[in-house]
Formats: structure tokens, C-alpha cells, sequence
């Protein structure tokens, strides 16, 4: 079921009402959220639930498991493992397999062999990376003594399947999420209100932004031998702001959409494109994923607490498994040893945790090297998401190459629509930049006052009724 449409148009304010009014204890609200959780996953295929109880029940008993023997350190470490081992095993046979087959057959065949291996035709599941992230980290949080294993199962589904996150983050952990389901829960107006507005900036950002801007995109990077340097420049342009509105915009929804049942989810973007460094671009950028990979992967790898070989080293480790967590296809991983490359001088010379507060705060607008950081940023960030975007390597290649080798200085002609919702984006997340979302109301900023605050909504509704473009599953629901 996808957010932007009349199916969750209905379903959204019914089980809003029902959760308030008719299962009122925590524990039917807990088992209600289960149910509908499980009526918005299998939406798209009945099947996918099968995969997702299966994950939830050998997690749960994972850690029952783990706490039982948790004076017995080898087995509990072998309890752990084989959750890790099968949680990454389900998503390896469903998500990669194909991509090693094929590969494995090509290494192969360069020694001469033949290798004639079965290829599976089975479909996706829609946020499997997601929720088996979610059970992992709960998990390994038991075995590493973070967290005490939950012995309510209700709650436990409700944690891995809560329908605003489920399909596409944010990834939370268990140490945020799941104590919220043990808690009574009571309603609460103003944190409802923020919520609307956040899904209303949310909607705004997928339908208004990123769906006009996929009509150009497609069009650009399907037949983008045949366009010009300018052309295939406003092409990645506008997949830029494609991917960043499609994506922050599914989890402004989330996290509002969780704000209206009483519950608080991370944050998972902070404004990104208003970033002056690789480094603090991903500081801002998929927050859950990136402190994910901080937390479970580059920290026990000993992080950088062993010297700065090591610390290369791991930085690579992270940002290529980032790009594969994406889909398998080396354009994903290409594009994380990309990143990886610009984040290494940062990393070499101490300066990769320069820039933690905001840019400019406390000002309308940034200094002269302030801009300049900002545009340089998001210019390398644009070379990015070619790569990220194309079909394989070699297009991203072509598509460069093909842009520098043939600019010339005439403006091409663009999609009006998506040009327009990315000037209204830009102009409102950069004067609410130093706040939680773009609609967020705080004692200060322009959207204190009523007039403008009202005006800006009428604004946007009108947008979205009007001008969005068609609708499309959110980008992430692949990933």
C-alpha cells in the first residue's frame, strides 16, 4: 500500500480512529497495530508476510535463547550467529542471488569453465532490507548486553512490522522502538498536528518534487546518448532531487504518520543538500542506515581507534557494503567506493567531523565559502547519484563522459513542474534548516506567524492536487 494513495487515504484515518476509540488498552492498540501492519505489508503480495513472520518468530526466540544461556558465552554466541547467518541468508537468496550467479559464471568462463546454475525468478519483497536490519540489531544488542530481551511477542511483531517504517525506515533500533510498545500510550494534539504537517511536507516532497522529476529523469537516462551536455546535467540534477524527495519524503511521512499513534521514530534526514562536506553529507543522509553500518560494522571493526591504515580500511568496508546493501548491481558499489574516495582525504587529514552544527545558523543566509562548500558538496553529490542511477557502469561512464563532451552553454528545455517544486523545497527547508522537518513550528522562524504558515499550506495542497506527477512506488521499496 502505498502512501500516496486513496487506499491510504482510507486506511490511514480508520485505523487512526479505531486505535484511539475502540482498542484503547495497550494491549489490543499493540495487537491492532499488528493486524493492520499486516493487512498494509500484504498489500502488495500476501507472500511477503510469510518471509516477515518467519524473521519476527526466529528473532524473537533468538533472544529468548541468547538470555538463557547468556552464562554459556559460546553458545550464545552461536545462538546470535545463526540469527545473523539466517536473517542474512533469507536476504541473500532473495535479493542477491542472482546478481553472485551471474557474476561467479562470468569469472568462470574467463578460465575457461562453464558454470550452468539455476537462476531463481522470484520477486523482491518490498522493504526486506529494512526489516531485517531491524531484527538484526536487536539481536546483537541482547548478545552485547544492550538490551534485554522482550518476552511479549505482540509487541515484538508490532516492533518489526510497524506499518509507517516497515517498508522502507526508518531502520530503528530496538533500544528506541521497542520500549514504546510496553508504555501506555495517550493521545496527544500537538504532537498529532506536528505529525500532519510532516506528512503534508512529506507528500509534498514524493508527489509534487520527485514524481515531476522522474518524467524528465526517465526520459533523460533512457535515451541519453541522443541528449546534450545540458540536458544529461538537468537530468542527474533532477534525479538528485528525484531520490532526496522520494526518499525524506516516504520517511516524513513515517515519522509523522508514527507521531499520530503516540510514537516517536529517529530521524533519518537533516536536510543533506545544505551539507559543506562529503563527510557531513553523510552525517545528514540516511541517518539509520549510516549509524547502522557506525554502531554493527565499523566500530567492532576497530573503527578509528587503530591507526589510520586501519581506519582507510574500514571506511571503505563501510561504504562498499552501504552501496551493496542498495541492490545488486556493481553501479551500487561502484557508487559507495565513489563516496569512499572523497571521504578519504577528510578522513586522513582530521577533518571529517569539522562541520557538526548548522550552516549559517543563526543567519538568513551563508558566507561566500559557505556557499562555495555547499555547491561543490552537492555538484560531487550529483556525480554520485549518475553512477547510482545508471544502469550499469558503463552507462554511468558514457552518461560523464557524454555531458562533459558535449556542453555547450544554452539552457535546455526542463520539466516547469519539478523545476517549480524544487525551488518551493530548497526555499523552505533552507529557512527551516535548523529545525526538525520543514513545517516544524518553533518559538522562532517565519512559520510562527499564522499568515504565512496558512499560506504555505493552502500552497502546497493545491500543488499536490494539481501539479503531482504520476504516481510511483517510492524508490527505496527496492532496496
Amino acid at each position: 500500500m502505498l502512501f500516496n494513495s486513496f487506499e491510504f487515504l482510507i486506511f490511514l484515518p480508520t485505523v487512526f480512529l479505531l486505535y484511539w476509540f475502540v482498542f484503547k488498552s495497550l494491549k489490543w492498540q499493540n495487537f491492532f497495530i499488528v493486524v493492520v501492519s499486516y493487512i498494509f505489508y500484504g498489500w502488495w503480495d500476501w507472500r511477503f508476510l510469510i518471509l516477515i513472520a518467519f524473521t519476527t518468530i526466529y528473532s524473537f526466540f533468538s533472544g529468548l535463547y541468547i538470555e538463557k544461556y547468556t552464562d554459556n558465552k559460546k553458545r550464545s554466541r552461536w545462538i546470535c550467529a545463526s540469527s545473523i547467518i539466517i536473517n542474512l541468508l533469507i536476504l541473500g537468496i532473495f535479493k542477491y542471488y542472482n546478481f553472485f550467479k551471474e557474476n561467479l559464471e562470468l569469472l568462470f568462463q574467463a578460465f575457461g569453465i562453464q558454470l550452468d546454475w539455476v537462476t531463481l525468478d522470484i520477486l523482491l519483497p518490498v522493504g526486506i532490507s529494512f526489516y531485517t536490519f531491524q531484527a538484526l540489531s536487536y539481536t546483537i544488542d541482547i548478545y552485547r548486553k544492550k538490551l534485554d530481551p522482550t518476552h511479549d511477542i505482540v509487541a515484538f511483531f508490532a516492533f518489526i512490522s510497524f506499518f509507517p517504517q516497515l517498508v522502507a525506515g526508518p531502520i530503528e533500533r530496538a533500544t528506541n522502538l521497542l520500549p514504546q510498545f510496553y508504555k501506555s500510550r495517550q493521545f496527544d494534539y500537538t504532537k498529532a498536528v506536528d505529525g500532519l504537517r510532516q506528512i503534508l511536507w512529506g507528500l509534498f516532497k514524493k508527489m509534487v518534487v520527485a514524481d515531476n522529476c522522474a518524467l524528465y529523469v526517465n526520459r533523460v537516462f533512457a535515451d541519453y546518448t541522443a541528449c546534450d551536455g545540458p540536458t544529461l546535467f538537468f537530468g542527474a540534477l533532477f534525479f538528485t532531487f528525484q531520490i532526496y524527495g522520494d526518499f525524506s519524503g516516504y520517511s516524513d511521512i513515517a515519522i509523522g504518520t508514527a507521531r499520530l499513534f503516540g510514537f516517536s521514530l529517529m530521524r533519518n534526514f537533516n536536510f543533506p543538500y545544505f551539507s559543506r562536506d562529503i563527510a557531513e553529507f553523510w552525517r545528514r543522509w540516511h541517518i539509520s542506515l549510516t549509524t547502522w553500518f557506525r554502531d554493527y560494522i565499523y566500530i567492532p571493526l576497530g573503527g578509528s581507534r587503530e591507526g589510520k591504515w586501519k581506519s582507510v580500511r574500514n571506511t571503505f568496508i563501510i561504504f562498499l557494503v552501504s552501496g551493496f546493501w542498495h541492490g545488486a548491481n556493481w553501479t551500487f558499489i561502484t557508487w559507495g567506493a565513489y563516496h569512499a574516495t572523497l571521504f578519504l582525504p577528510l578522513l586522513l587529514s582530521g577533518e571529517n567531523r569539522k562541520y557538526l552544527g548548522i550552516v549559517a545558523e543563526g543567519k538568513y543566509f551563508p558566507s561566500l565559502k559557505e556557499s562555495c562548500q555547499m555547491i561543490l558538496t552537492f555538484l560531487l553529490v550529483v556525480f554520485g547519484w549518475i553512477i547510482f542511477r545508471a544502469d550499469n557502469v558503463g552507462d554511468a561512464w558514457h552518461y560523464i563522459y557524454n555531458m562533459i563532451a558535449t556542453w555547450q552553454w544554452a539552457l535546455p528545455e526542463i520539466h516547469k513542474k519539478a523545476a517549480l517544486g524544487i525551488v518551493i523545497l530548497l526555499c523552505v527547508e533552507w529557512f527551516q534548516r535548523e529545525k526538525q522537518h520543514g513545517l516544524q513550528i518553533t518559538g522562532n522562524g517565519l512559520l510562527r506567524f499564522r499568515l504565512i504558515r496558512w499560506a504555505l499550506y493552502i500552497i502546497l495542497i493545491c500543488l499536490i492536487i494539481h501539479i503531482s506527477g504520476m504516481q510511483a512506488d517510492f524508490i527505496y521499496f527496492q532496496f
